[in-house]
């Protein structure tokens, strides 16, 4: 085996021919598809050669709570994809979250994040304070306040853009400017766009998170995580905090995960185009008061999304109109439950279209004044659009909004 952290030789491809060919590696056997290597453990031919492994003087696999051939070829797909020099696999969103926070920071270090992020997220940011590390929450796109939060002590950006749910975007050039000027590493959470709309390394970011349990996957099948950057930090700072406390993926589902990539272009940009007709369906009707969505002209950052997407993503929100709270929610309980296409989860990135309340599900367990501070209200309903028909979505959204007193 070459060194684990090889730069893939075909990433001067295009990016279609990348998503189905990066990262193979085949065995003496030359079979077609990608094998699946179901193994705890590696044999060495002798204990010189065990010791080299475990030394690492030797660039062979040792165990696979770290190294596993499956989890290597979806690392490469996906470090190429995303424009990186390499990536380390996760279990999980959070846990490639988390990997990074301390991968990068030590007790007394501070962090800015936007407001606007996911409510797990969030949960986690606000958590750390008991193990000596700071955050600082901003808004999104106000460039002002994140050069205002900085310390002597922050050693990094953390941003979502689109943001979940109210698909807020950062101005990533704007953003990497300012951390690079002050020594601060910006890390993007790139999971509404995935690098086949948008690719924040090219924008300036250090690191790329992602729950690939979402369009990467893009069936719901299997959870994963991913953290892409320079080889440097991801073999110095990442590879031994994985090593050592283990949040790792699975090879059946780094398996899962690289099919996933192969029909990721295609996904995106076709529901990429159906979230755009039903964010049209919504801006027209008399029940909604607003859309969120970057692909209208009637959202604030439409410019900027042109700028740094190729195409608008597949996360549409959309607020209900009404007065209090308690009315609100019923409202959106009530269009919820009157969809029979649509399926009610908080799961998002799936062929099939989803909707929540992030009110009550993604964002339930933050206190009222940060769901208050993050834009969401109780009117609030998020959709994460799939590959159904649009006509037929917007019919079955209209089952429970045709009902709704504008």
């Amino acid at each position: 085996m070459d060194d684990y952290f090889a730069i893939d030789p075909i990433r001067d491809l295009d990016f279609s021919t990348r998503s189905v060919r990066s990262g193979t590696d085949r065995t003496n056997v030359g079979e077609h598809g990608e094998a699946m290597f179901l193994t705890s453990s590696f044999v060495f031919r002798n204990a010189a050669e065990a010791a080299a492994r475990f030394g690492n003087q030797d660039p062979g696999y040792v165990y696979s709570r770290f190294t596993n051939p499956t989890v290597r070829q979806f690392e490469r797909r996906l470090a190429s994809l995303e424009e990186g020099e390499a990536c380390m696999a996760t279990a999980s969103g959070m846990s490639a979250i988390m990997t990074t926070v301390l991968a990068l920071m030590k007790a007394g270090d501070h962090m800015v994040c936007a407001s606007a992020v996911f409510g797990s997220t969030y949960q986690l940011f606000s958590m750390l304070s008991r193990f000596g590390l700071q955050c600082s929450f901003v808004s999104l796109s106000d460039l002002s306040a994140w050069e205002a939060a900085i310390r002597p002590e922050t050693r990094l950006f953390y941003v979502e853009t689109p943001s979940n749910p109210l698909t807020e975007l950062a101005d990533l050039a704007g953003l990497a400017a300012l951390s690079k000027s002050r020594g601060i590493s910006l890390v993007v959470d790139n999971c509404f766009c995935t690098p086949a709309l948008q690719k924040p390394l090219l924008h300036g970011a250090d690191i790329v998170i992602h729950s690939a349990t979402k369009y990467i996957d893009g069936q719901g099948r299997v959870l994963g995580g991913a953290i892409v950057g320079q080889r440097a930090f991801i073999h110095d700072q990442v590879l031994p905090l994985m090593r050592t406390t283990g949040p790792s993926l699975s090879a059946f589902n780094a398996w899962v995960l690289l099919k996933g990539l192969e029909t990721l272009q295609i996904r995106m940009d076709q529901q990429s185009a159906n979230a755009f007709e039903v964010a049209n369906y919504l801006n027209q009707h008399p029940a909604v008061t607003r859309v969120h969505y970057p692909g209208l002209s009637t959202h604030p950052q439409h410019q900027l999304a042109k700028t740094q997407q190729s195409r608008f993503g597949a996360v549409v929100s959309f607020e209900l109109r009404g007065e209090d709270d308690q009315s609100l929610r019923s409202r959106a309980w009530s269009v919820i439950d009157a969809t029979r296409v649509i399926s009610i989860t908080g799961n998002l990135g799936d062929t099939k279209t989803t909707i929540t309340h992030p009110a009550s599900t993604t964002h339930g367990r933050l206190s009222p004044q940060a769901r208050l501070d993050a834009g969401i209200g109780e009117g609030l309903i998020r959709l994460a659009i799939g590959l159904e028909s649009p006509r037929d979505l917007c019919t079955d959204l209209a089952r429970g909004l045709d009902g709704v007193e504008p």
